[in-house]
């Protein structure tokens, strides 16, 4: 049969600031059927029996009190449900004759005569009465130290069905806090201690005298606010145990939100409420987390600013201390950011240094210069580089692999695409070339220029900059000695090249002067172990030292 389930006693009136059921649903006996809101505290109304809503009496934004319709339930338990029904309204009439007796036989209020100014003292203020159970403190809105006013909110509460903010009882300054984040506190347990001042204590004593109503709510309750006995000994005021969660911004949103915000690990603060008030609702929370996965998606897991729980480099205003200017990156630029930043978080980098003797090398190279020229090329360092590498790839093929998503298998690679760092006037791009252990010194030196004025004039493909098993990095144009390439993933190694200078060496009789390159090999310590990395590089040097090597 239907029942119509009214507000019970909230204590006053609440808006409704969030309807949890639809009509149809069937609900059980104690689930929450709406928020509601008031100043001090809000609290979700459970549904006293099990059934299905067959109609909602309430909107959002509507202000309840006791008694007010609030939805119609189609009840299961038959006529007992009829007589429990009857038995409650019969109660619900009883206590609307109730206030007009009590008003009348209410005694007239006894006045107190004025009290006398008192000096500030420390005073220990307890939990005021939050009924029956314990409730947990979820946000301390106060510091040791802070002076505060009367009603100011001094901590929040919750319990399994509402949170409230409890207020100052007086005006003071924060002595001592006893209660910590996280507590569960109940009706009585010390709370604070403040020194307050005398004004407190007389404004107290001017109150005016409760209400008929007032008188015997008093008098049925125990008096739970008292002072808590001083401890015999004065004891040091403990550190502040907890600053604002929130800052100066206060927060909206009932239990159950707070609990589903706990359970995904995000900031209340961090969220806009579409409630009233800017009240936070659950879909406020959902459209967030599907925001922050949206964009953590698009990002590829990290931004050029922070990730994997790296706080964010704080912002600074360059403005005051000079003139600025404001320049936006690139769209070439913030994508080799990202990447690089990405690859930076995930790759344990390790880097190893070594010097290749190429003196030999070079006089072959200047050798060869009519013959390249012939074929309409310039022969550079590079196209012996990416053979030597490519040779060494077949030689150790750990280095031509990739980590598997998984994390536990290796893709080995059964080709040899290599790419090539080139520097551009809009950021640094990557060519590869495939197939390079299949080319000969003049095909490599003809496709790397090619691929390198097509990415100083934007004319590199998608495919151009894909598939590479390893790639080459050279400041050698540049100068310098050594540096420490950022591994381009998904690969496991790169290798950096700086200016070649001529250095005495000791051939075991007299230092001759070689001209040594220097190499940097970085790797992902993942897939490759310090003793492969070294002997990589060395075996490189020995490839580059004599490049006959290679054909054996």
């Amino acid at each position: 049969m239907s029942e119509l389930i009214k507000v019970p006693d909230i204590g006053g009136a609440g808006e409704v600031i969030e309807i949890l059921v639809q009509v149809g649903d069937r609900v059980e006996v104690e689930q929450s059927l709406v928020t509601l809101e008031s100043d001090k505290a809000s609290m979700e109304l459970p549904s006293p029996k099990a059934g299905v809503i067959k109609a909602i009496k309430v909107k959002l934004g509507d202000s309840l009190s006791e008694g007010d319709e609030l939805i119609e339930l189609e009840v299961e338990g038959g006529e007992q449900a009829a007589d429990e029904q009857s038995a409650e309204q019969a109660k619900a009439e009883q206590s609307t004759e109730q206030p007009a007796k009590q008003e009348e036989s209410a005694p007239a209020p006894t006045e107190k005569p004025a009290a006398k100014k008192a000096e500030s003292s420390v005073q220990s203020f307890n939990i005021p009465d939050i009924g029956d159970g314990s409730a947990r403190v979820i946000e301390l809105m106060v510091q040791v130290g802070d002076k505060v006013e009367a009603e100011q909110s001094l901590l929040t509460l919750e319990s399994d069905k509402a949170s409230m903010e409890i207020p100052a009882p007086a005006a003071g300054v924060i002595e001592a806090i006893v209660v910590k984040l996280e507590q569960e506190v109940k009706t009585g347990d010390l709370m604070l201690r403040m020194r307050v001042e005398g004004e407190a204590e007389e404004a107290e004593q001017a109150e005016p005298a409760p209400t008929a109503q007032e008188a015997k709510e008093q008098a049925a309750t125990p008096a739970k606010e008292e002072s808590a006995p001083a401890p015999a000994a004065k004891q040091a005021a403990p550190a502040p145990v907890g600053a604002p969660s929130r800052g100066d911004k206060k927060v909206h949103a009932g239990p159950a939100v707070r609990k589903l915000a706990r359970e995904f690990g995000i900031e209340l603060t961090d969220i806009t409420g579409s409630g009233p008030r800017n009240r936070i609702l659950k879909d406020d929370v959902q459209a967030y987390v599907q925001s922050v996965m949206r964009k953590n998606k698009e990002s590829g897991g990290a931004t050029a600013t922070g990730g994997a729980g790296i706080p964010q480099v704080p912002e600074v205003d360059f403005s005051r201390f000079g003139e600025v200017e404001l320049k936006d990156m690139t769209r070439l630029q913030q994508i080799g950011a990202s990447n690089l930043h990405r690859s930076w978080l995930n790759v344990p980098h390790v880097t190893q240094f070594d010097l290749a003797d190429i003196s030999e090398l070079e006089d072959f190279r200047k050798a060869q210069k009519t013959v390249a020229e012939k074929a309409g090329v310039k022969l550079t360092v590079l196209p012996f580089l990416l053979k030597a590498c490519a040779h060494l790839l077949r030689e150790q093929p750990n280095f031509n692999v990739s980590l598997a998503a998984n994390g536990k298998q290796l893709i080995q690679k059964n080709y040899v695409h290599i790419g090539f760092a080139v520097d551009t006037p809009d950021g640094l791009l990557v060519a590869v070339i495939r197939d390079v252990d299949k080319k000969s010194l003049l095909e490599l030196a003809a496709e790397a220029a090619e691929l390198a004025d097509k990415a100083r004039n934007k004319k590199l493909s998608a495919n151009d900059m894909q598939g590479a098993c390893f790639t080459i990095s050279s400041l050698g144009h540049i100068g310098g000695t050594y540096f420490t390439p950022i591994v381009n993933t998904p690969e496991v190694a790169i290798l950096g090249v700086s200016r070649a200078t001529m250095q005495p060496v000791w051939d075991g009789k007299a230092f001759q002067p070689r001209l040594m390159l220097p190499l940097s090999l970085s790797y992902d310590h993942r897939a490759i172990n310090g003793a492969a990395a070294a002997q990589f590089t060395k075996r490189l040097g020995e490839l580059l030292g004599d490049i006959r090597s290679m054909l054996l």
